[in-house]
């Protein structure tokens, strides 16, 4: 238009079209074909100059005649989509979808039109959309392709490591570990150490349909594993699958993929590593050069994104999260269950006694559920074959029991003492021998009740006696007193014989025999 206005403007001096063409360093003809254009608008060299760019070039050049109606097109088109997809499937090709094509159409496209035709529509269905991250919404979470290895140093052997990447989209801060397998335990282990690296939790952890995460896999409503939802829960973050075969919905990991490639990878190529640890902190450093690199045409790195997105993202809880396991259980008739790994057994409200209950359980506390209400907690005990009760988890008649005995270790102390000082070490060291005491309480009984049948002085020489030996319980004591040994005098109570008589010579005897 800027030329076109300032032809008229020459033309409006009266400048011939030799003069205009050599002034706007145009040809004759165009010119030429300028004029034709202004001359039949009917209008004034002013009248023209007065007009928009958009007014001037709607008169100037007339619009696209219309094309006509292609019937053949119309009737391909809403089909182009079924072929597309018909192509993903094994064996499908283009020469067989036209074959198909030519049998249904009177008058069909040449082969090589309906191809041209199906690119275009994939090209016009695979325009690409720009996303503008929110600070501290997501983290992507992908393994790689390829994987990393190291040497191991005693068989030589080659171990292949997984790979896992996760990026935040907003800041593009990465993470990268190579693990010993991509079982679910390493993946959370890893997973609890990406969010320490981050410095925070975000809203939500994206992944494809990894089955580490991923129980089923659907568009809408896809499943979660019961460990993956336990550990969004203590992370209090969400979890969202991409859909089947659908990278795109991840598009940023699976770039940041790419870049751990070239940036990690390929540095560390020609490196040979004894150990993971050793595989890690190398690939640590790396890492840390790539975040800390000024992004390509940007003046800042990923890092200094980073450190306006931490800001925004939750805080973390104060512990790690730790797996828990899960088993499922039936109540005995003495109203506990076993738990097989320690073999411990731990009890639950005895109205529940024959039902089959769900045993969740960690390294600190066990916790027992029936139709997904927690009927028990309990600390975890690791020793074989012990019990754990609690008294609110008794029948009646068996807490009425118990209170009744008034057994504690006071008593069965106070209970010695009266007897003597010997049977109040014995007791004692019962007591201590275990870690519950409550398990002792039976031997101290029993010690106890030999009074009645041996009377006080004998049970006190007995304990004397046991006092002596390295073995301390019941059965020694009343092995004593069944023997008659407390009625024997002690080794140390006995009175020592006079060596020295008429029979025996002395050194003086031998000193003249020199």
């Amino acid at each position: 238009m800027l030329q076109i206005r300032r032809v008229i403007q020459l033309l409006d001096s009266g400048a011939s079209h030799r003069n205009i063409a050599k002034h706007l360093t145009i040809s004759r003809n165009t010119v030429k074909d300028y004029v034709l254009k202004l001359t039949r608008t009917g209008k004034s060299f002013i009248e023209l100059l007065n007009l928009s760019d958009v007014q001037l070039s709607e008169l100037l050049y007339n619009p696209q005649p219309i094309v006509s109606r292609d019937y053949r097109y119309e009737k391909l088109a809403p089909r182009l989509s079924y072929y597309l997809s018909q192509l993903q499937r094994t064996g499908v090709t283009r020469l067989l979808l036209w074959g198909e094509y030519c049998k249904e159409e009177e008058f069909p496209y040449s082969y090589q039109q309906f191809c041209e035709h199906l690119n275009n529509h994939k090209k016009i269905h695979q325009a690409v959309m720009h996303f503008e991250h929110k600070p501290g919404d997501k983290v992507e979470i992908d393994f790689a392709g390829k994987m990393l290895s190291y040497v191991d140093r005693t068989s030589g052997e080659e171990i292949f490591c997984p790979v896992l990447v996760a990026v935040l989209p907003y800041s593009g801060y990465t993470y990268v570990e190579a693990l010993p397998n991509a079982g679910m335990e390493q993946l959370i282990s890893a997973l609890n150490r990406c969010m320490q690296h981050f410095g925070g939790v975000p809203i939500q952890v994206v992944s494809d349909n990894m089955k580490q995460i991923v129980k089923t896999s659907n568009r809408y409503e896809p499943s979660f594993t019961e460990l993956a939802q336990q550990w969004s829960v203590h992370y209090n973050t969400s979890l969202l699958a991409t859909r089947v075969a659908k990278p795109r919905d991840k598009a940023t990991v699976e770039k940041s993929v790419d870049i751990t490639y070239k940036r990690i990878y390929a540095p560390l190529r020609d490196q040979v590593f004894y150990s993971l640890s050793e595989l890690n902190e190398n690939i640590k450093i790396c890492l840390e050069k790539h975040n800390h690199a000024l992004m390509q045409k940007k003046e800042h790195s990923r890092y200094d994104l980073w450190l306006e997105e931490r800001n925004s993202l939750k805080l973390l809880p104060c512990e790690d999260f730790e797996m828990k396991y899960t088993v499922k259980a039936k109540v005995q008739k003495n109203y506990h269950i076993t738990l097989g790994q320690d073999w411990h057994h731990y009890s639950v409200p005895y109205k529940y006694i024959g039902k089959e209950v769900k045993v969740v359980y960690d390294t600190k506390q066990v916790e027992i559920y029936l139709d997904m209400n927690r009927i028990a907690l309990h600390t975890r005990n690791y020793r074989k074959h012990g019990y754990s009760t609690l008294d609110i988890h008794m029948p009646e008649k068996h807490m009425h029991h118990q209170k009744s005995l008034g057994w504690n270790e006071e008593y069965f102390l106070d209970k010695a003492k009266s007897i003597g000082d010997n049977t109040l070490q014995i007791i004692k060291k019962i007591i201590t021998s275990r870690v519950f005491t409550q398990q002792t309480y039976n031997a101290c009984l029993g010690i106890l009740r030999l009074k009645e049948k041996y009377g006080q002085e004998r049970l006190e020489a007995a304990c004397k006696r046991a006092l002596l030996g390295s073995s301390i319980n019941y059965l020694t004591i009343s092995n004593i007193l069944t023997s008659g040994m407390d009625k024997k005098p002690l080794i140390e109570d006995a009175t020592l014989v006079n060596l020295f008589h008429e029979n025996i010579r002395g050194a003086e005897t031998y000193q003249n025999n020199n």
